[in-house]
């Protein structure tokens, strides 16, 4: 069956019940990062790494579906329950990101938001991203990743290869979401750096960034 051995890939119950409720509760800093990430998208869109849906409720209503697909299990019978309060239609699938569940050419745009940190292969990732959306088709992005001071970037290498990825989930904070898509082939929009939270105390996954790409059109 294809939701338990998506089940069997990434399963990380003990950290999907802390992410839902450490982002239910920053939800008051990020969501408005959220509006500015969605904001003008249309048509078709596919969401990566949807996690227990907090985006849902914030795509415009010029948005005619959202798939969804949301590896872990616990977080997606949560999103399950938030597709059903969102204004736009949303269906929540199992798959990973590296071997999406959907037809190529697909989706007008793909949303990827804290994702990239915790998928296993970001390459093959982003070519799936790639394949599914139509030529000209968006990626809007909001991820984490390298930054701040030479003390900082250290910190993030040293407990990038220890503790922290067995401590949330797989996530990574030493990788460059920025120069991932670029590599992968998307052409960068407009893109800003976002601290969170944006004063106090900073951790290694402090350092974000939220911005745009698009999927080239075919060669002349």
């Amino acid at each position: 069956m294809p939701d338990r051995a998506t089940e069997d890939v990434v399963h990380h119950p003990r950290f999907a019940r802390y992410y839902a409720r450490s982002s239910v509760a920053a939800e008051g800093m990020l969501g408005p990062h959220r509006d500015t990430l969605l904001s003008g998208l249309s048509g078709r869109v596919i969401e990566i790494g949807a996690g227990n849906g907090l985006n849902f409720t914030h795509y415009p209503d010029t948005v005619a579906e959202v798939v969804a697909v949301e590896p872990e299990r616990a977080l997606r019978q949560l999103a399950m329950t938030a597709a059903r309060r969102s204004g736009v239609p949303v269906d929540v699938v199992p798959g990973v990101a590296e071997a999406l569940p959907v037809k190529s050419d697909a989706f007008d745009g793909a949303v990827v938001s804290l994702v990239l940190c915790s998928v296993r292969d970001v390459p093959r990732a982003l070519s799936e991203l790639r394949r599914v959306l139509r030529h000209g088709g968006e990626l809007r992005f909001f991820e984490h990743g390298r930054g701040g001071g030479r003390a900082m970037r250290f910190t993030q290498r040293m407990v990038d290869r220890t503790v922290w990825p067995l401590l949330f989930g797989g996530c990574h904070v030493d990788r460059d979401p920025v120069a991932a898509i670029s590599s992968a082939g998307f052409e960068l929009g407009p893109c800003r750096r976002v601290l969170v939270p944006p004063r106090g105390l900073r951790t290694p996954s402090s350092y974000c960034v939220l911005g745009s790409a698009r999927r080239p059109g075919p060669e002349r």
